[in-house]
């Protein structure tokens, strides 16, 4: 992690941690970056989403450059543009899973990729000192809302889903798939009933969507419906709920696909890519059915290298962001769901069938705020327990500790056989960092 970039680009609070100063450099370097360039943004619905367009575009416009507006859209649509077009880059301002209060930039790469950390941290060092570039004549601002039929297409053309019959509750976060994903789910031929479907700048995960999955969970086990699912605010992950209301997180989700993919030829290398963050409950599933898994660390980036270094076709996160390689390489919510969908179908199952036998151990993450992460990390007795409970664990779970890729906050995950032994491990670890003075 750079100094501004993280594990899914700059974020932070929008006005106190994220300036409309540092939005600005950004832009500006990125469009005198690229020669002749000719860059694509998007937005998600938070309300400080459109000031930090304008900020964006002040920059680009004195470097020069032609700056296309999406305006409301999902990341991948997005990057989907980028790649098609073949814009210098795409930027695309959202902050993802997080409150509405945050922002955030993400940029992409004409090859579907997130730009690489020599470019982030070439924009760092200009954020850090705006030296050496000067106004440049041409710039101008294109309306390109028109665009993202074109991503609708190609995700209607890659799946022409018939799903007739199917009753599906879609949770669309009060995000980007408010603007993208109806015009392909309502050529499905299914019946989708739609909730948090009316953003107000606000509302954007708000006790909504993938990471809030209670309301959904409701709405589907109290009314007529086979699955339900949930978008997270930039549409770039999906997570589901089967017809008793049941979380399919994005573990069964990968082993559904790997799966199907198995069944159909098309599971290259016969892997799945996870990170860290897997249930152990996958792997002894994966096992089974002849999957093999490579593990990596937490992050988009980290899945996405793998696949690309070893040529494997799908891999993804529980939570919910998954890669298909055969499509593109970023991660797509709507993509995923698609693909779901595709796999139902092929086995004639319910989303509670086709996952049955993935047993998912219990799991507890805490979230710790700390003042640094890498004091914590670093510290002697709270790696000895960890140690400790891990030996204790052994084959029947585990631990992680981790920093958080984008907050200040130290994660520690258990897996355990029972809910109380994850408490009881979990907290020893969160009291010890207490203790040691260490927590915010």
């Amino acid at each position: 992690m750079g100094r501004y970039f993280g594990t899914d680009g700059i974020r932070g609070k929008a006005g106190v941690t994220l300036l409309d100063e540092t939005v600005y450099k950004v832009g500006k370097f990125v469009g005198n970056y690229f020669e002749n360039a000719k860059i694509v943004i998007g937005m998600d619905t938070r309300l400080s989403s459109k000031g930090f367009e304008e900020d964006l575009k002040k920059g680009m416009v004195e470097s020069g450059a032609k700056v296309y507006l999406l305006g409301y859209c999902s990341t991948p649509c997005l990057a989907y543009i980028t790649m098609k077009d073949k814009f210098s880059c795409g930027v695309m301002i959202s902050a993802s899973h997080n409150p509405y209060t945050d922002n955030g930039i993400k940029i992409f790469g004409n090859d579907g990729f997130k730009i690489g950390d020599d470019i982030e941290g070439k924009i760092e060092d200009y954020i850090d000192d705006p030296q050496g570039i000067e106004e440049k004549q041409g710039g101008e601002v294109i309306d390109y809302h028109e665009a993202i039929a074109d991503y609708q297409d190609w995700l209607l053309k890659r799946y022409p889903l018939d799903l007739k019959g199917m009753k599906v509750c879609v949770d669309l976060c009060n995000g980007s798939n408010c603007y993208t994903a109806k015009g392909v789910l309502e050529k499905l031929n299914g019946n989708f009933t739609y909730i948090n479907d009316a953003p107000d700048g606000t509302n954007i995960n708000n006790n909504c969507g993938s990471t809030h999955l209670g309301m959904l969970q409701d709405t589907v086990k109290n009314g007529d419906f086979d699955m339900g699912m949930a978008f997270d605010g930039d549409a770039d992950r999906v997570l589901f709920v089967d017809e008793d209301g049941e979380v399919v997180d994005g573990d069964k989700i990968m082993y559904l696909l790997s799966k199907y993919l198995k069944d159909r030829n098309m599971l290259s290398g016969n892997t799945l890519v996870t990170t860290v963050m897997s249930n152990i409950g996958l792997y002894k599933s994966l096992e089974k059915i002849g999957v093999e898994s490579d593990i990596t660390p937490v992050g988009d980036k980290n899945v996405t290298d793998s696949i690309v270094r070893n040529g494997f076709v799908v891999g993804g996160e529980q939570s919910g962001h998954i890669i298909y390689s055969n499509d593109c390489y970023f991660g797509d919510g709507l993509k995923t769901a698609l693909l779901v969908f595709e796999a139902l179908t092929y086995y004639g199952a319910s989303l509670k069938e086709a996952v049955k036998e993935v047993k998912i151990y219990p799991q507890l993450l805490v979230n710790e705020p700390v003042k640094d992460k890498k004091v914590v990390l670093n510290d002697e007795e709270i790696n000895k327990k960890i140690k400790e409970i891990s030996d204790e664990l052994s084959n029947n779970g585990r631990i992680l500790v981790r920093p958080s890729g984008t907050e200040p906050l130290i994660r520690v995950m258990v897996e355990a056989e029972s809910d109380e032994l994850c408490h009881k491990y979990v907290y020893e670890v969160i009291d010890l960092i207490k203790m040691r003075g260490y927590a915010l």
